[in-house]
Protein backbone atom coordinates (compact mmCIF):
# COMPACT_ATOMS: atom_id res chain seq x y z
CA UNK A 1 0.00 0.00 0.00
CA UNK A 2 3.14 2.08 0.26
CA UNK A 3 2.38 3.48 3.59
CA UNK A 4 6.02 3.80 5.13
CA UNK A 5 8.13 4.21 1.95
CA UNK A 6 6.72 7.07 -0.33
CA UNK A 7 9.71 6.82 -2.82
CA UNK A 8 10.03 3.82 -4.91
CA UNK A 9 9.41 2.47 -8.18
CA UNK A 10 8.07 0.10 -12.09
CA UNK A 11 7.82 -1.41 -15.98
CA UNK A 12 6.49 -4.84 -16.89
CA UNK A 13 7.53 -8.25 -18.60
CA UNK A 14 4.58 -10.37 -18.63
CA UNK A 15 5.36 -14.33 -18.59
CA UNK A 16 2.28 -16.30 -19.85
CA UNK A 17 1.95 -20.08 -18.51
CA UNK A 18 1.56 -21.50 -21.85
CA UNK A 19 0.14 -20.05 -25.26
CA UNK A 20 -0.22 -16.47 -25.74
CA UNK A 21 -3.38 -15.42 -24.68
CA UNK A 22 -6.77 -15.81 -27.47
CA UNK A 23 -9.21 -13.67 -27.92
CA UNK A 24 -12.44 -15.35 -25.98
CA UNK A 25 -15.35 -15.39 -27.39
CA UNK A 26 -21.58 0.05 -15.35
CA UNK A 27 -22.65 3.75 -14.24
CA UNK A 28 -19.90 6.14 -14.89
CA UNK A 29 -18.47 7.73 -12.68
CA UNK A 30 -18.14 12.06 -11.95
CA UNK A 31 -16.43 13.67 -14.61
CA UNK A 32 -12.99 14.96 -14.36
CA UNK A 33 -12.48 17.89 -12.63
CA UNK A 34 -9.60 20.18 -13.62
CA UNK A 35 -7.52 20.95 -10.81
CA UNK A 36 -5.69 23.57 -11.95
CA UNK A 37 -5.06 25.44 -8.34
CA UNK A 38 -2.79 24.12 -5.36
CA UNK A 39 -4.18 21.57 -3.31
CA UNK A 40 -6.10 22.85 0.00
CA UNK A 41 -4.45 22.14 3.22
CA UNK A 42 -7.52 20.17 4.58
CA UNK A 43 -10.56 18.52 3.80
CA UNK A 44 -13.51 21.04 2.97
CA UNK A 45 -15.98 20.49 5.52
CA UNK A 46 -19.64 20.09 4.65
CA UNK A 47 -23.05 20.03 6.96
CA UNK A 48 -25.34 17.09 6.11
CA UNK A 49 -26.60 18.02 2.66
CA UNK A 50 -24.05 19.95 1.26
CA UNK A 51 -21.92 18.14 -1.22
CA UNK A 52 -17.94 20.02 -2.10
CA UNK A 53 -16.13 19.37 -4.90
CA UNK A 54 -12.96 18.52 -2.79
CA UNK A 55 -12.46 16.03 -0.11
CA UNK A 56 -15.71 16.20 1.52
CA UNK A 57 -15.97 15.17 5.51
CA UNK A 58 -19.64 15.22 6.54
CA UNK A 59 -18.94 15.77 10.57
CA UNK A 60 -22.35 16.00 12.15
CA UNK A 61 -23.49 13.23 14.08
CA UNK A 62 -21.11 10.80 12.15
CA UNK A 63 -22.82 6.73 12.38
CA UNK A 64 -21.42 4.32 14.81
CA UNK A 65 -20.79 0.67 14.73
CA UNK A 66 -19.76 -1.94 16.68
CA UNK A 67 -17.22 -4.65 16.01
CA UNK A 68 -17.44 -8.43 16.99
CA UNK A 69 -13.92 -10.39 16.76
CA UNK A 70 -14.87 -13.66 14.69
CA UNK A 71 -11.53 -14.84 14.25
CA UNK A 72 -8.75 -14.53 16.01
CA UNK A 73 -4.52 -15.36 16.22
CA UNK A 74 -3.66 -14.57 12.29
CA UNK A 75 -0.69 -12.43 11.66
CA UNK A 76 -1.91 -10.15 8.48
CA UNK A 77 -5.24 -10.90 7.06
CA UNK A 78 -6.26 -8.95 3.64
CA UNK A 79 -9.45 -10.27 2.91
CA UNK A 80 -11.86 -12.58 3.54
CA UNK A 81 -14.20 -14.32 0.98
CA UNK A 82 -17.43 -16.76 0.66
CA UNK A 83 -17.34 -19.21 -1.86
CA UNK A 84 -20.27 -19.65 -4.45
CA UNK A 85 -21.43 -23.05 -3.20
CA UNK A 86 -23.86 -22.41 -0.79
CA UNK A 87 -21.72 -23.85 2.49
CA UNK A 88 -21.34 -20.39 4.44
CA UNK A 89 -18.13 -20.95 4.98
CA UNK A 90 -15.80 -17.81 5.27
CA UNK A 91 -12.04 -18.12 4.13
CA UNK A 92 -9.58 -15.40 5.19
CA UNK A 93 -6.35 -14.93 3.16
CA UNK A 94 -3.58 -14.21 5.00
CA UNK A 95 -0.56 -12.22 4.11
CA UNK A 96 2.05 -14.90 5.01
CA UNK A 97 0.25 -17.16 2.87
CA UNK A 98 -2.05 -19.22 4.05
CA UNK A 99 -6.19 -19.48 3.52
CA UNK A 100 -7.82 -20.40 6.54
CA UNK A 101 -11.43 -21.36 7.31
CA UNK A 102 -14.19 -19.95 9.15
CA UNK A 103 -17.28 -22.57 9.73
CA UNK A 104 -20.24 -21.37 9.34
CA UNK A 105 -20.66 -21.59 13.28
CA UNK A 106 -17.99 -19.63 14.05
CA UNK A 107 -14.46 -21.72 14.50
CA UNK A 108 -11.64 -21.16 12.77
CA UNK A 109 -10.24 -24.46 11.62
CA UNK A 110 -7.13 -25.45 12.86
CA UNK A 111 -5.69 -26.94 9.54
CA UNK A 112 -5.18 -24.26 6.36
CA UNK A 113 -6.97 -24.70 3.47
CA UNK A 114 -3.96 -23.68 1.19
CA UNK A 115 -0.58 -22.86 2.88
CA UNK A 116 1.82 -21.38 0.29
CA UNK A 117 4.39 -20.11 2.48
CA UNK A 118 7.23 -22.17 0.81
CA UNK A 119 6.42 -20.70 -2.53
CA UNK A 120 6.31 -16.84 -1.29
CA UNK A 121 9.17 -14.51 -1.48
CA UNK A 122 10.78 -14.28 2.01
CA UNK A 123 8.93 -11.34 3.68
CA UNK A 124 10.05 -8.44 5.45
CA UNK A 125 8.40 -8.67 8.45
CA UNK A 126 9.32 -5.18 9.78
CA UNK A 127 6.82 -3.71 6.44
CA UNK A 128 6.11 -5.67 3.64
CA UNK A 129 3.35 -5.51 0.57
CA UNK A 130 4.16 -8.84 -1.05
CA UNK A 131 2.76 -11.87 0.20
CA UNK A 132 -0.77 -13.53 -0.65
CA UNK A 133 -2.34 -10.77 -1.56
CA UNK A 134 -5.92 -12.29 -3.30
CA UNK A 135 -8.15 -15.15 -3.65
CA UNK A 136 -11.40 -15.47 -5.78
CA UNK A 137 -13.77 -18.49 -6.32
CA UNK A 138 -14.85 -19.51 -9.61
CA UNK A 139 -18.66 -18.23 -10.13
CA UNK A 140 -18.69 -22.48 -10.51
CA UNK A 141 -17.21 -23.40 -7.87
CA UNK A 142 -19.59 -25.64 -6.48
CA UNK A 143 -19.05 -27.88 -9.82
CA UNK A 144 -15.85 -27.51 -10.68
CA UNK A 145 -13.75 -26.93 -7.57
CA UNK A 146 -11.61 -24.00 -9.27
CA UNK A 147 -10.05 -20.86 -7.76
CA UNK A 148 -7.55 -18.56 -8.22
CA UNK A 149 -4.99 -16.49 -6.01
CA UNK A 150 -2.74 -13.86 -6.43
CA UNK A 151 0.18 -13.89 -4.72
CA UNK A 152 4.10 -12.99 -4.75
CA UNK A 153 7.34 -15.52 -5.63
CA UNK A 154 11.00 -14.68 -6.07
CA UNK A 155 11.87 -13.16 -9.48
CA UNK A 156 11.78 -15.78 -12.06
CA UNK A 157 14.37 -16.79 -14.63
CA UNK A 158 15.12 -14.53 -17.69
CA UNK A 159 13.26 -11.22 -15.53
CA UNK A 160 14.94 -7.86 -15.80
CA UNK A 161 18.06 -7.36 -13.76
CA UNK A 162 17.29 -5.43 -10.49
CA UNK A 163 13.97 -5.87 -10.26
CA UNK A 164 12.12 -7.20 -6.92
CA UNK A 165 9.91 -9.80 -7.52
CA UNK A 166 7.39 -11.90 -9.52
CA UNK A 167 3.38 -11.46 -9.00
CA UNK A 168 1.97 -14.67 -10.22
CA UNK A 169 -2.24 -15.18 -10.59
CA UNK A 170 -3.08 -18.87 -10.14
CA UNK A 171 -5.68 -21.96 -10.88
CA UNK A 172 -6.04 -24.40 -8.22
CA UNK A 173 -8.31 -27.06 -7.54
CA UNK A 174 -10.27 -28.51 -4.26
CA UNK A 175 -9.27 -31.60 -3.15
CA UNK A 176 -11.65 -34.43 -4.22
CA UNK A 177 -14.02 -35.67 -1.27
CA UNK A 178 -11.93 -32.82 1.25
CA UNK A 179 -13.98 -29.66 0.80
CA UNK A 180 -11.63 -28.04 3.52
CA UNK A 181 -8.34 -28.48 1.53
CA UNK A 182 -6.97 -27.66 -1.97
CA UNK A 183 -4.55 -29.52 -3.52
CA UNK A 184 -1.58 -28.27 -4.45
CA UNK A 185 -0.23 -30.04 -6.67
CA UNK A 186 -3.04 -28.50 -9.10
CA UNK A 187 -1.49 -25.04 -9.44
CA UNK A 188 -1.67 -23.53 -13.03
CA UNK A 189 0.09 -20.43 -13.56
CA UNK A 190 -2.14 -18.11 -15.47
CA UNK A 191 -0.50 -15.21 -15.30
CA UNK A 192 2.79 -14.12 -14.31
CA UNK A 193 4.33 -10.33 -14.03
CA UNK A 194 7.52 -9.34 -12.94
CA UNK A 195 7.38 -6.24 -10.55
CA UNK A 196 10.57 -3.96 -10.17
CA UNK A 197 10.40 -2.81 -6.38
CA UNK A 198 8.29 -4.85 -3.20
CA UNK A 199 5.49 -2.29 -3.26
CA UNK A 200 2.65 -1.50 -5.18
CA UNK A 201 1.40 -5.30 -6.02
CA UNK A 202 -2.39 -4.67 -6.09
CA UNK A 203 -3.71 -7.89 -5.80
CA UNK A 204 -7.52 -8.41 -4.63
CA UNK A 205 -8.82 -10.32 -7.55
CA UNK A 206 -12.28 -10.74 -8.00
CA UNK A 207 -14.80 -11.84 -10.97
CA UNK A 208 -17.12 -9.92 -12.65
CA UNK A 209 -21.17 -10.53 -12.66
CA UNK A 210 -19.97 -10.87 -16.10
CA UNK A 211 -18.10 -13.87 -15.15
CA UNK A 212 -14.15 -12.38 -16.24
CA UNK A 213 -11.55 -11.79 -13.69
CA UNK A 214 -10.40 -8.95 -13.02
CA UNK A 215 -6.56 -8.29 -11.73
CA UNK A 216 -5.63 -5.16 -10.12
CA UNK A 217 -2.14 -4.40 -10.75
CA UNK A 218 -0.01 -1.55 -9.17
CA UNK A 219 2.56 0.95 -10.96
CA UNK A 220 5.50 -1.33 -10.57
CA UNK A 221 6.45 0.26 -6.53
CA UNK A 222 8.37 3.32 -5.67
CA UNK A 223 7.60 6.73 -5.71
CA UNK A 224 6.52 9.02 -8.61
CA UNK A 225 6.06 6.36 -10.89
CA UNK A 226 10.10 6.72 -12.04
CA UNK A 227 13.06 4.85 -11.78
CA UNK A 228 13.97 1.20 -12.59
CA UNK A 229 11.16 -0.71 -14.43
CA UNK A 230 9.27 2.91 -14.92
CA UNK A 231 8.89 3.92 -18.85
CA UNK A 232 10.76 7.03 -18.84
CA UNK A 233 8.50 10.10 -19.45
CA UNK A 234 4.86 9.15 -18.73
CA UNK A 235 5.47 6.35 -16.15
CA UNK A 236 3.79 2.89 -15.99
CA UNK A 237 0.80 4.38 -15.44
CA UNK A 238 0.07 6.22 -18.67
CA UNK A 239 2.03 3.60 -20.35
CA UNK A 240 -1.11 0.95 -21.32
CA UNK A 241 1.60 -1.17 -23.43
CA UNK A 242 2.29 -2.92 -20.20
CA UNK A 243 0.34 -4.13 -17.40
CA UNK A 244 1.15 -2.02 -14.17
CA UNK A 245 -0.95 0.22 -13.10
CA UNK A 246 -3.90 -1.24 -13.85
CA UNK A 247 -6.74 -3.59 -13.64
CA UNK A 248 -7.02 -6.25 -15.98
CA UNK A 249 -9.92 -8.52 -17.01
CA UNK A 250 -9.45 -12.21 -18.44
CA UNK A 251 -11.49 -14.82 -19.51
CA UNK A 252 -10.53 -18.09 -17.81
CA UNK A 253 -12.86 -20.25 -18.77
CA UNK A 254 -10.97 -20.66 -22.21
CA UNK A 255 -7.47 -19.69 -24.04
CA UNK A 256 -4.22 -21.50 -23.13
CA UNK A 257 -3.87 -19.90 -20.32
CA UNK A 258 -6.54 -17.72 -20.86
CA UNK A 259 -8.67 -15.99 -23.01
CA UNK A 260 -9.05 -12.05 -24.26
CA UNK A 261 -12.70 -10.87 -23.66
CA UNK A 262 -13.43 -9.67 -27.06
CA UNK A 263 -15.09 -6.07 -25.70
CA UNK A 264 -11.92 -5.32 -23.85
CA UNK A 265 -11.03 -1.44 -24.89
CA UNK A 266 -7.62 -2.13 -26.16
CA UNK A 267 -8.21 -5.31 -28.51
CA UNK A 268 -6.91 -4.50 -31.71
CA UNK A 269 -5.52 -1.01 -30.53
CA UNK A 270 -2.22 0.21 -29.26
CA UNK A 271 -1.87 -1.38 -25.59
CA UNK A 272 -2.32 -4.77 -23.88
CA UNK A 273 -5.57 -6.24 -24.69
CA UNK A 274 -5.59 -7.54 -20.83
CA UNK A 275 -6.44 -3.64 -19.87
CA UNK A 276 -9.45 -3.23 -18.93
CA UNK A 277 -8.61 0.39 -16.62
CA UNK A 278 -5.43 1.78 -16.46
CA UNK A 279 -3.96 5.01 -15.07
CA UNK A 280 -3.95 3.55 -11.79
CA UNK A 281 -1.07 4.38 -8.56
CA UNK A 282 -1.66 0.90 -6.51
CA UNK A 283 -5.41 -0.26 -6.88
CA UNK A 284 -5.06 -2.02 -3.61
CA UNK A 285 -8.76 -3.09 -2.84
CA UNK A 286 -10.92 -3.69 -5.43
CA UNK A 287 -14.75 -4.93 -5.02
CA UNK A 288 -17.70 -5.30 -7.03
CA UNK A 289 -21.33 -3.88 -5.32
CA UNK A 290 -23.27 -7.14 -4.98
CA UNK A 291 -26.53 -5.24 -5.57
CA UNK A 292 -27.66 -2.05 -7.28
CA UNK A 293 -26.26 -1.31 -10.57
CA UNK A 294 -22.90 -4.08 -9.98
CA UNK A 295 -20.68 -1.25 -10.26
CA UNK A 296 -16.69 -2.16 -9.71
CA UNK A 297 -14.82 0.05 -6.29
CA UNK A 298 -11.27 0.57 -6.87
CA UNK A 299 -8.86 2.26 -4.00
CA UNK A 300 -6.03 3.79 -5.27
CA UNK A 301 -3.56 4.70 -2.60
CA UNK A 302 -2.07 8.22 -3.00
CA UNK A 303 1.83 9.07 -3.26
CA UNK A 304 1.81 11.74 -0.82
CA UNK A 305 -0.80 14.40 -0.15
CA UNK A 306 -4.35 12.88 -1.84
CA UNK A 307 -6.10 9.03 -1.29
CA UNK A 308 -8.41 8.47 -4.14
CA UNK A 309 -11.24 5.82 -4.69
CA UNK A 310 -12.59 5.52 -8.12
CA UNK A 311 -15.52 3.69 -10.01
CA UNK A 312 -13.89 1.85 -12.30
CA UNK A 313 -15.30 2.10 -16.54
CA UNK A 314 -13.67 -0.07 -18.72
CA UNK A 315 -11.14 2.22 -20.80
CA UNK A 316 -10.75 4.54 -18.34
CA UNK A 317 -7.69 6.36 -18.04
CA UNK A 318 -7.83 7.61 -13.74
CA UNK A 319 -5.19 10.17 -14.20
CA UNK A 320 -1.78 8.64 -12.47
CA UNK A 321 0.63 9.93 -12.73
CA UNK A 322 -0.48 13.10 -14.15
CA UNK A 323 -2.64 13.77 -11.09
CA UNK A 324 -3.05 12.35 -7.53
CA UNK A 325 -6.79 12.21 -7.28
CA UNK A 326 -7.91 15.68 -8.09
CA UNK A 327 -4.81 17.56 -7.85
CA UNK A 328 -1.97 17.98 -11.08
CA UNK A 329 1.36 15.59 -9.75
CA UNK A 330 4.98 16.40 -10.40
CA UNK A 331 6.49 13.18 -9.99
CA UNK A 332 10.01 15.47 -8.96
CA UNK A 333 8.10 16.82 -6.40
CA UNK A 334 5.54 15.41 -4.88
CA UNK A 335 4.08 17.69 -1.72
CA UNK A 336 3.86 20.86 -4.43
CA UNK A 337 1.35 20.21 -6.75
CA UNK A 338 1.76 22.02 -10.19
CA UNK A 339 -0.87 24.82 -11.08
CA UNK A 340 -1.76 23.51 -14.33
CA UNK A 341 -1.30 19.60 -16.12
CA UNK A 342 -2.91 18.31 -19.10
CA UNK A 343 -6.97 16.75 -18.66
CA UNK A 344 -6.19 13.53 -21.15
CA UNK A 345 -3.78 11.04 -21.50
CA UNK A 346 -0.43 10.92 -23.85
CA UNK A 347 -3.29 9.59 -26.51
CA UNK A 348 -6.06 12.44 -26.04
CA UNK A 349 -8.19 10.02 -23.87
CA UNK A 350 -9.82 12.14 -20.81
CA UNK A 351 -8.45 11.90 -17.95
CA UNK A 352 -11.48 10.45 -15.35
CA UNK A 353 -11.87 11.43 -11.72
CA UNK A 354 -12.35 9.98 -8.38
CA UNK A 355 -15.99 9.30 -6.68
CA UNK A 356 -14.14 10.06 -3.16
CA UNK A 357 -10.69 12.01 -2.68
CA UNK A 358 -9.47 12.15 0.94
CA UNK A 359 -5.94 13.79 2.15
CA UNK A 360 -3.12 12.28 3.43
CA UNK A 361 -2.50 12.66 7.11
CA UNK A 362 0.51 14.54 5.93
CA UNK A 363 -1.76 17.66 5.31
CA UNK A 364 -3.23 19.48 7.76
CA UNK A 365 -6.33 18.02 9.15
CA UNK A 366 -5.88 15.03 7.14
CA UNK A 367 -7.70 11.99 7.07
CA UNK A 368 -4.98 9.22 7.29
CA UNK A 369 -2.65 7.35 5.52
CA UNK A 370 -3.17 4.21 2.77
CA UNK A 371 -6.76 4.03 1.47
CA UNK A 372 -8.25 0.66 2.14
CA UNK A 373 -10.52 0.17 -0.37
CA UNK A 374 -14.32 -1.61 0.73
CA UNK A 375 -17.41 -2.54 -0.09
CA UNK A 376 -21.21 -1.21 -0.77
CA UNK A 377 -23.11 -2.74 2.22
CA UNK A 378 -26.34 -4.87 1.29
CA UNK A 379 -26.60 -6.69 4.76
CA UNK A 380 -29.76 -6.47 6.87
CA UNK A 381 -28.24 -5.64 10.28
CA UNK A 382 -27.56 -1.41 9.37
CA UNK A 383 -29.93 -0.81 7.02
CA UNK A 384 -29.25 2.80 7.35
CA UNK A 385 -25.72 2.21 5.50
CA UNK A 386 -27.49 0.25 2.77
CA UNK A 387 -26.15 1.33 -0.78
CA UNK A 388 -23.55 3.04 0.97
CA UNK A 389 -19.80 2.16 0.10
CA UNK A 390 -17.45 1.09 3.55
CA UNK A 391 -13.98 1.77 2.74
CA UNK A 392 -11.15 3.10 5.52
CA UNK A 393 -7.58 3.78 6.38
CA UNK A 394 -4.73 1.83 7.21
CA UNK A 395 -3.39 4.63 10.43
CA UNK A 396 -5.54 7.40 10.65
CA UNK A 397 -2.16 8.51 12.89
CA UNK A 398 0.56 10.80 11.45
CA UNK A 399 2.58 8.88 13.69
CA UNK A 400 1.92 5.27 12.09
CA UNK A 401 1.03 3.79 14.97
CA UNK A 402 -2.33 1.12 14.52
CA UNK A 403 -5.25 3.24 14.59
CA UNK A 404 -6.67 1.94 11.37
CA UNK A 405 -10.52 4.01 10.49
CA UNK A 406 -13.57 3.31 9.18
CA UNK A 407 -15.15 5.70 6.65
CA UNK A 408 -18.72 5.66 4.78
CA UNK A 409 -19.71 7.68 1.65
CA UNK A 410 -23.07 8.09 0.03
CA UNK A 411 -23.10 8.91 -3.49
CA UNK A 412 -23.14 12.50 -4.52
CA UNK A 413 -26.57 14.01 -5.78
CA UNK A 414 -24.99 15.84 -8.37
CA UNK A 415 -23.16 13.74 -10.92
CA UNK A 416 -19.93 16.01 -11.18
CA UNK A 417 -19.30 16.30 -7.50
CA UNK A 418 -17.06 14.03 -4.76
CA UNK A 419 -19.33 12.10 -2.39
CA UNK A 420 -19.57 13.14 1.01
CA UNK A 421 -17.38 10.81 3.44
CA UNK A 422 -18.47 10.54 7.12
CA UNK A 423 -16.34 8.89 9.67
CA UNK A 424 -17.94 5.61 10.35
CA UNK A 425 -17.38 5.51 14.56
CA UNK A 426 -16.00 2.54 15.69
CA UNK A 427 -15.18 1.46 19.21
CA UNK A 428 -11.75 1.79 19.36
CA UNK A 429 -9.26 4.61 21.08
CA UNK A 430 -11.08 7.95 19.66
CA UNK A 431 -13.71 6.08 17.99
CA UNK A 432 -10.67 4.28 15.27
CA UNK A 433 -9.85 0.58 15.23
CA UNK A 434 -7.10 0.56 17.41
CA UNK A 435 -5.21 -1.53 14.99
CA UNK A 436 -3.54 -1.19 11.44
CA UNK A 437 -6.87 -1.79 8.39
CA UNK A 438 -5.29 -3.97 6.57
CA UNK A 439 -8.59 -5.37 3.92
CA UNK A 440 -12.29 -5.91 4.07
CA UNK A 441 -14.56 -8.68 3.04
CA UNK A 442 -18.26 -9.33 2.59
CA UNK A 443 -20.59 -12.43 3.24
CA UNK A 444 -23.05 -13.78 1.11
CA UNK A 445 -25.85 -11.60 3.33
CA UNK A 446 -24.37 -8.35 2.52
CA UNK A 447 -23.00 -7.62 5.57
CA UNK A 448 -19.15 -6.38 5.84
CA UNK A 449 -15.67 -7.61 7.59
CA UNK A 450 -12.74 -5.28 8.56
CA UNK A 451 -9.03 -6.99 8.68
CA UNK A 452 -6.64 -5.92 11.14
CA UNK A 453 -3.34 -6.57 12.47
CA UNK A 454 -1.41 -4.71 15.54
CA UNK A 455 2.18 -5.21 14.09
CA UNK A 456 3.62 -3.35 11.05
CA UNK A 457 4.65 -5.81 8.91
CA UNK A 458 3.67 -8.96 8.27
CA UNK A 459 4.67 -11.07 11.83
CA UNK A 460 3.34 -11.63 15.08
CA UNK A 461 -0.56 -13.37 15.48
CA UNK A 462 -2.27 -10.37 16.21
CA UNK A 463 -4.34 -10.44 12.96
CA UNK A 464 -8.01 -10.21 13.21
CA UNK A 465 -11.21 -10.50 11.38
CA UNK A 466 -14.25 -7.82 13.00
CA UNK A 467 -17.97 -8.17 11.60
CA UNK A 468 -18.95 -4.81 11.57
CA UNK A 469 -22.34 -4.73 13.70
CA UNK A 470 -25.04 -2.37 15.03
CA UNK A 471 -23.16 -0.28 18.07
CA UNK A 472 -24.33 -1.04 21.20
CA UNK A 473 -27.44 0.69 22.43
CA UNK A 474 -28.76 1.06 18.86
Amino acid sequence: MDKTTRGRSSWIAPFLAGAAPILAGGCAPAPFVPADRPAPPSLVYASPGQEARTGTLVVARPPRVGLRTIAAGLVHPVTIVVPPDGSRRRFVVDQVGVIRIITPDGVMLPEPFLDLRDRLVPLDPEYDERGLLGLAFHPDYARNGRFFVYFTVPLRAGAPAGWDHTNRVSELLVRAGEPDRADRASERVILAVDHPQMNHDGGSIVFGPDGYLYIPIGDGGGGGDRDLGHTPGVGNGQDRTNLHGSILRIDVNCGAPYGIPPDNPLVGRDGAAEIYAYGLRNPYRIAFDPGGERRLFAADVGQELWEEVDVIEKGGNYGWRIREGTHCFDPENFRTPPRSCPTSGPRGEPLRGPIIEIPNITQQGGVGAAVVGGQVYRGKAMPELTGRYIFGVWSASPEHVPRGALLVAREARARDALWPVERLVAPGPEGTLGSYLLGFGQDEEGEVYALVADTHGPTGNTGRVLKLVPAAGK
